[in-house]
């Protein structure tokens, strides 16, 4: 498919804008460069979504769009991914649930503890009606969101002890994320909620600075942890979708033609990076068994009362979510 050549901003025109600290070996021209930025490493689902992506959108556009990758937070924070979509310094970037919580509380339905039964479930609210209108709350900032990759269902690595019922999690020291609904179902769940920059993680758990993190399991296993966490529980509690986000600049500089083609670039990325977090996790738990990891998959009685546990969280968030929305998002889940 052939694209239309057009004017549009000097400044995505240019080949390469110089970002602090970030320099690119010299590629051949395009007439748009879409200078993408994401968190994780190049190997994990997410990045090999964003280089499949880059691959049909060049493909796609007979090189005259161009896509730039900076993977691994290269940059700079979630601030700084907001403020450049913004600015027209960057054209796409990703974003966790809790990251964008402070632009609308309709992104909270995602910090819900034991909310979503399974990944299928999972897919009918990122895709549905729940999940877009709250990717809608940016269009406000000059932020379009594209629609949810994901990272995955978080689980309880730690290295004390093997947590096979409720009880045997109290008192762990856990790191936690940044998002207080994270916190308060940890706390929930009787542990204690430490929260470290993600930065600090591994260093934290190498030297027992906490004994575990509550985490996904691809995000665990290409980052290390379970050299240095020797248990884990198959909990599932919280469910970690990511918005993929366009500048709304950017993308009204775009042809019709270039438009449909990032669309439909990213949705295809959007099921490929899906199907690659869900197929390497039957890979990841063998490996960890492997490398001595003991392993726990808690019964569905026994997750049922952590389940209950966390009934707190709900009462202190469902005002700001809405009770309508969670119903209906349970609802949703449930085919009805």
């Amino acid at each position: 498919m052939k694209i239309i050549r057009r004017s549009v901003l000097a400044m995505l025109a240019a080949p390469f804008i110089a970002v602090a600290g970030l320099s690119s070996a010299p590629v051949q021209a395009a007439d748009v460069v879409i200078k993408l930025a994401h968190p994780n490493v190049p190997q994990h689902p997410m990045g090999e979504g964003f280089e499949y992506f880059k691959e049909l959108v060049e493909k796609r556009s007979d090189g005259e769009i161009r896509v730039d990758i900076f993977d691994s937070s290269k940059f700079g924070n979630f601030d700084s991914v907001i403020q450049g979509l913004q600015t027209g310094l960057l054209q796409m970037g990703s974003a966790s649930g809790p990251n964008l919580a402070p632009f609308s509380d309709a992104f909270l339905i995602f910090d819900m503890p034991f909310l979503f039964p399974s990944y299928e479930a999972s897919d009918l609210i990122t895709d549905g009606p729940i999940g877009q209108n709250a990717a809608k709350a940016l269009e406000k900032t000059g932020i379009i969101g594209l629609g949810y990759i994901e990272i995955g269902f978080r689980h309880v690595f730690n290295n004390q002890r093997p947590v096979e019922k409720l009880e045997d999690a109290e008192g762990l020291k856990i790191r936690a994320s940044g998002s207080k609904a994270h916190v308060a179902t940890l706390q929930a769940l009787g542990m204690n909620a430490t929260p470290i920059a993600w930065g600090e993680v591994y260093t934290a758990l190498q030297q027992k600075t906490v004994d575990g993190i509550d985490i996904d399991l691809n995000l665990a296993w290409f980052n290390n942890f379970p050299e240095v966490n020797k248990n884990l529980t198959l909990v599932g509690s919280i469910y970690s979708p990511h918005l993929v986000m366009i500048s709304k600049m950017f993308y009204e500089s775009l042809t019709p033609e270039q438009q449909v083609l990032i669309t439909e670039a990213f949705e295809e990325m959007k099921i490929f990076e899906r199907n690659k977090i869900r197929e390497n996790e039957k890979m990841i738990i063998e490996k960890m068994k492997e490398s001595g990891v003991q392993i726990v998959e808690l019964s569905p009685d026994e997750r049922a009362r952590w389940a209950e546990a966390t009934k707190v969280v709900y009462e202190e968030y469902e005002d700001r979510i809405g009770k309508d929305v969670i119903e209906e998002a349970r609802k949703t889940m449930a085919g009805k």
